[in-house]
């Protein structure tokens, strides 16, 4: 029994010596988590600084991007909440683009783009995201292809509420839709509403009781 007991716990300790030589989780897929940066200010997620597209023999060019990110960037675009101060921006083939991304507001935003070569960016996608008041720059490579990324802020509800915007390689290859400012959406919201007699019963009472408070209002006076 006492050698069974021994001998279990040379086991256990064998085995904790190993785990503790052994690489972590992390270690063992590093690449994985290779371009991607966090704290508690912002995040990047997919940077490249080197690692050239299969289509690009050289870096073409550096382009450095300033966005700004808040409310008071959709005063001038009817619909929206949020938005960067410009929607669209154009680049060369190859180039190397460094995004730094300014977050006037309170609340988190952020700058994605998608549609990148997924051998080198996984799921397509660059990412940079700022906490509010803060700001972040990171770096990636383009293709060569003329092509129109889309950007986004993809917190809920932010895209919905206006900050999108597009790059453009090469010229690009068209505008995107529903980018505020630059273009229209595919299915623009229809409001209409459908008069029958229940609807015109509904407005006539609402203008009749309209007038009754603003003729009882007056007569107050």
């Amino acid at each position: 029994m006492i050698g069974a007991v021994v001998l279990a716990l040379a086991m256990m300790i064998t085995f904790e010596a190993r785990a503790e030589e052994a690489p972590t989780a992390h270690a063992d897929h590093g690449h994985a988590m290779e371009g991607m940066r966090m704290s508690a200010a912002g995040m990047v997620m997919n940077e490249n600084t080197d690692r050239l597209p299969r289509d690009c023999p050289q870096i073409s060019q550096d382009v450095p991007i300033t966005v700004h990110a808040g409310r008071k960037y959709a005063a001038t675009l009817p619909g929206t909440m949020f938005a960067y101060d410009r929607r669209v921006w154009d680049v060369p083939a190859c180039a190397r683009v460094t995004v730094t991304l300014v977050n006037d507001d309170q609340v988190r935003h952020q700058w994605m783009l998608h549609g990148l070569p997924r051998y080198l960016y996984p799921e397509g996608m660059f990412h940079l995201e700022v906490s509010g008041g803060g700001k972040e720059s990171a770096t990636f490579i383009v293709p060569s292809a003329a092509k129109t990324y889309l950007v986004h802020c993809d917190v809920p509800q932010h895209a919905e509420k206006g900050m999108k915007a597009e790059l453009k390689v090469a010229g690009g290859d068209g505008d995107l839709p529903s980018i505020p400012g630059i273009s229209a959406p595919l299915q623009p919201d229809s409001y209409g509403v459908r008069w029958d007699w229940t609807t015109l019963a509904f407005g006539a009472a609402s203008g009749l009781g309209g007038a009754l408070l603003s003729w009882g209002l007056l007569r107050r006076r």
